[in-house]
């Protein structure tokens, strides 16, 4: 298909009421198809289709739960898509998902990795009026992954000292963002601390800690992007 014929694709897959919702949705958060017909009141057979004409044109794709095999994430891919429809312009927008929280609470399940980064890159560009993070594990590990305080020194991004579990009041007044499935699964079923709340995000980013040194930088730079996303970047002093 040759870059006309691709965009032409993308255009045509976003000229359609119902298809631009899931965009908006899922500009912000990853969702499973079950959760995205919960939120826009769709069938199962509908939102299938929207899903196949969307997957087609390349602006969303699927990742299989890391956690419960039998669960997928729908996420956005088509960069031009969020920044055009999603309506995530950062700043003082009252649409941006954070505004009113006292804080950000990125979740995975030990702490060990990705939360310490997501926590560490939002702190590292917040600006004025924008709330300050922090992270903690549903499993707390014993220690902050070498590779993850490599990748952190590398770039300049200042990490917690150990691992934290939550607590029961971690979720009040706080915007939790969960960045592994299996702790955004935990939550979503209660199994954890209390229930999970539609307010609360997931970011479905794979594990690096199983895989290497190589993985911990790529998962950083997709925090950073689903961060850039969230809102507007303000470079540190």
């Amino acid at each position: 298909m040759s870059s006309l014929e691709s965009r032409a694709a993308r255009h045509a897959a976003l000229a359609d009421v119902t298809r631009l919702a899931v965009v908006d949705l899922l500009a912000a958060r990853d969702a499973s198809p079950r959760e995205i017909a919960e939120r826009l009141g769709l069938g199962s057979n509908l939102l299938a289709h929207h899903l196949a004409v969307l997957e087609r044109a390349g602006v969303v794709e699927r990742r299989r739960s890391e956690a419960d095999r039998r669960r997928s994430y729908v996420r956005l891919v088509d960069e031009g898509a969020a920044a055009e429809q999603a309506g995530v312009d950062g700043g003082a927008s009252a649409q941006a998902p954070w505004a009113g929280a006292a804080s950000l609470l990125f979740v995975c399940t030990g702490n060990s990795a990705r939360s310490q980064l997501a926590a560490a890159i939002w702190n590292s560009h917040r600006g004025d009026g924008v709330p300050p993070a922090r992270s903690a594990g549903t499993h707390p590990a014993e220690r902050v992954d070498p590779g993850a305080v490599d990748v952190a020194v590398r770039r300049g991004l200042r990490l917690a000292e150990r691992p934290v579990g939550l607590v029961p009041g971690d979720l009040d007044d706080a915007l939790v963002v969960t960045v592994c499935d299996a702790a955004h699964e935990e939550l979503a079923a209660g199994a954890v601390t209390g229930s999970l709340e539609w307010s609360t995000l997931h970011w479905s980013v794979p594990d690096p800690v199983p895989v290497g040194a190589d993985a911990f930088a790529a998962a950083a730079d997709e925090l950073e992007r689903r961060i850039h996303r969230l809102r507007p970047v303000k470079d540190p002093a």
